[in-house]
């Protein structure tokens, strides 16, 4: 009976522990714990894919000024009227060597509005670059977060596979007394097993999603994670759907990209009804003559020429006219684009509002309610279970119960962040507290 009570009270002790644990707030860390901020930065200064839209963004740069200037200027040589029989430059008075130059002039505002929409085009790789930012911080957080909740998870069933063995402990020794039954050794071992098989599966999910951060942060794949043992689980007051609906109008870079490629599509249709009027193209020549004129017997004069060229859109109805009507259909699709875009917006932001509300009401009834709840009544049962008043089921089954309730706490504390980093996301990484 001594001996039962000995280990009763170790295991009591336990459960003393694991309360006070759980119960904890934050802790201090050392340089080699990641945090959800360190991770953060590191992918922004490694991810690959966010430094290849941005080596995209220099190149578009670099294209309005191309695309505003004329075409280069042709330069040509020449010979011409040579004689076959001789080829003989003073034979024939019009024998010459020319030298011409000629240039393309596109009709008035036709390369203003190539620039305009090129620059278009670059503003709108600009912000595809901080959308692609915005959504990797996103990405980096919530996989984050995630690791978390399976390091706790882990750290939970480490922790209930230690008081299953205690349980273990106390039914050995009241059987060997005579005073418990051997099918309550093996209720305990199973359910020891059970937790086995669940740690092996939770550690194999936590090593999937440390390689998917480590991806994400540009790093190599088996880099080991190290993370914080407890976090804030506290949490402040974000703005209402509508001030948030306000932010995103002035901050999402998606909908500013959506804006400048609409630009860009207006000033292309804009573009492509200047081709209805011509081209112009100017081209000098000079020509230089060898020998004497026949009946003066002065030197031949070198001869200069120009010529005024106009390209004559002859094949509106087949080409200009359809080219009008593709670029006005391609405006027409971007403007739509944009409408979706803020109404996915705005329903990415309601979505995240709801699921951090319900998340954070979750947390807070098992923080305050359940989980203290379950502690006291696994409390109970092992004082019950002392004096041959509970049965080792119900035992068990209160600790089952109190360690599924614990996972459920750390899934909610993980959801309610998941959440706040998907809106945060969604306003393009505005304020979103109040």
């Amino acid at each position: 009976m001594k001996t039962i009570k000995i280990l009763a009270f170790g295991f009591y002790v336990l459960i003393i522990f694991s309360s006070s644990r759980f119960a904890m707030s934050s802790e201090m860390i050392d340089g080699s714990i990641l945090t959800v901020e360190q991770a953060t930065k590191i992918a922004v200064q490694n991810n690959p894919s966010l430094a290849e839209l941005q080596s995209r963004y220099q190149a578009l740069k670099e294209v309005p000024s191309q695309a505003g200037s004329l075409p280069d200027p042709m330069l040509n040589f020449g010979a011409a009227n040579f004689p076959t029989d001789t080829f003989d430059r003073t034979q024939e008075g019009m024998t010459q060597l020319q030298i011409g130059f000629s240039q393309v002039f596109p009709f008035p505002g036709k390369l203003d509005l190539s620039e305009q929409a090129a620059e278009f085009d670059a503003k709108a790789a600009f912000y595809s670059v901080d959308e692609m930012r915005v959504k990797l911080v996103g990405h980096v957080a919530s996989s984050w977060w995630q690791v978390y909740y399976l390091d706790r998870a882990i750290e939970t069933i480490t922790n209930n596979q230690v008081l299953l063995r205690q349980f273990i402990e106390v039914a050995e020794v009241k059987y060997k007394t005579g005073k418990g039954l051997q099918q309550d050794v093996l209720l305990a071992q199973l359910e020891l097993s059970k937790l086995t098989d669940q740690k092996i599966q939770v550690i194999s999910m936590r090593q999937s999603q440390a390689i998917r951060l480590n991806a994400l942060m540009g790093a190599s794949p088996i880099e080991k994670i190290l993370m914080p043992v407890t976090v804030n689980t506290t949490f402040a007051f974000i703005k209402s759907e509508k001030e948030l609906y306000a932010i995103a109008e002035e901050t999402r870079p998606s909908l500013k990209m959506r804006e400048q490629k609409l630009s860009a599509a207006n000033s292309r249709l804009d573009l492509a009804k200047r081709d209805l009027y011509p081209d112009f193209k100017v081209s000098l020549r000079y020509a230089d003559r060898s020998g004497l004129e026949p009946v003066m017997s002065n030197s031949r004069s070198d001869l200069f020429s120009i010529m005024l060229g106009v390209k004559i859109p002859l094949y509106t109805g087949s080409k200009q006219s359809k080219a009008i009507n593709q670029k006005s259909q391609e405006y027409q699709q971007n403007r739509y684009a944009l409408i979706d875009e803020k109404i996915s917006v705005m329903a990415d932001i309601s979505t995240g509002v709801s699921d951090f509300e319900q998340a954070k009401e979750k947390l807070l009834l098992y923080k305050t309610g359940i989980v203290p709840q379950a502690r006291q009544t696994v409390q109970s049962m092992l004082a019950g279970y002392q004096v041959s008043e509970v049965d080792f089921l119900n035992l068990v089954r209160s600790q089952v119960t109190l360690f599924n309730y614990e996972l459920l706490y750390w899934k909610s504390l993980t959801e309610a962040k998941q959440a706040l980093t998907r809106i945060r996301a969604s306003v393009g990484g505005g304020a979103i507290y109040e």
